[in-house]
């Protein structure tokens, strides 16, 4: 945990300049500064004080949620080939597994399909962006093409496959993670 970063997140919000903490805590600009930078480390007396000066105390600077990451990036794209099965699968949210649900852009060559994925608690949705494919749950078959959606809860093996001459694309999202 950065308690610099923490401090000055605080600082902000509550509208105070640097000097203006300092002020309230009888610390000097220059410390509240190298503080922030985590430059310097405070004494658990001076950091009482600071937070007693953001008005927040140990326990509840200590207890904050860290802010959770809302928009991803490129960057934050996980992308994973399998020849075998002509597919690429581009995880969209790093650390998924560790949420309830788990979004991924699967990108299926013509004849390739997902691995098969055995019965579990938990609903599978997909959304196809491009191509035409097949949905299989346990014996049954069912056809999805562009702008169409499929939803289903994961009672019997399933997959998909690519049932036409062009790449499919599927944005798909299993609860709980899965994939």
């Amino acid at each position: 945990m950065k308690i610099g970063e923490k401090i000055r997140r605080l600082r902000v919000k509550n509208s105070l300049t640097q000097e203006e903490l300092a002020n309230r805590c009888e610390l000097t600009k220059g410390f509240i500064s190298q503080l922030e930078r985590d430059l310097t480390s405070p004494s658990i007396a001076t950091l009482m004080d600071i937070l007693e000066g953001l008005g927040t105390n140990l326990r509840d600077f200590f207890n904050e949620i860290e802010d959770e990451k809302i928009v991803f990036s490129k960057e934050d794209v996980f992308v994973t080939e399998n020849e075998e099965y002509k597919y690429t699968l581009n995880w969209l949210i790093p650390n998924a597994q560790k949420n309830q649900m788990e979004p991924i852009l699967l990108e299926i060559d013509p004849d390739g399909s997902s691995k098969e994925d055995y019965p579990h608690e938990g609903e599978e949705f997909g959304y196809v962006l491009s191509g035409t494919i097949s949905v299989h749950i346990g014996n049954e078959k069912y056809k999805a093409k562009k702008g169409e959606s499929f939803y289903f809860k994961a009672y019997a093996n399933h997959y998909i496959k690519n049932i036409g001459k062009t790449k499919a694309k599927v944005l798909w999202v299993s609860t709980p993670p899965n994939f």
